[in-house]
């Protein structure tokens, strides 16, 4: 499974207002520059993170975006499910109740087991890393390279 943009640079933003947390409303536009990403895709993504309960928003000149939880109550998890949809490698083993209706070939597949396994596994990974543990991490780790060159 390859994330797309929305999931990574979801990732990148939630985290920028992660190190913020408790600072107040943070303009997007100061999170797109640190972050080198553009406004206007953030905001998109900012809306789907507010709707789901993820972020808050203020208007304003003061204004801008804040978690709506603090940063350990927020798991990779939370951000990729609102960002890119159900987790699964495929699609007949995507989170959802619904979907063990929808394969033919379901109860005689000898992959399912294998891509069930590999749901599991990424999903136990997903919901065990808080944006407090990734936090954590960068200061162990030291500074990122520049935004722009980041490739990831």
């Amino acid at each position: 499974m390859k994330l797309s943009t929305k999931g990574r640079y979801g990732m990148r933003a939630m985290l920028a207002l992660a190190r913020r947390y408790g600072d107040g409303p943070i303009p997007l536009k100061e999170v797109a520059e640190i972050e080198s990403l553009s406004e206007s895709y953030l905001e998109q993504l900012a809306g789907e993170l507010r709707k789901a309960g993820l972020v808050r928003s203020v208007r304003g000149a003061q204004g801008g975006y804040y978690l709506a939880k603090e940063p350990a109550l927020i798991t990779a998890g939370d951000i990729i499910r609102v960002l890119e949809g159900p987790i699964g490698p495929v699609q007949c083993v995507i989170e959802s109740p619904d979907m063990d209706d929808a394969c033919d070939y379901a109860e005689s597949c000898v992959e399912r087991l294998l891509w069930q396994r590999l749901r599991d596994s990424m999903v136990k990974v997903l919901d065990s890393i808080t944006l407090a543990d990734l936090m954590a991490e960068g200061k162990r780790i030291g500074p990122a390279p520049s935004a722009k060159n980041k490739n990831c």
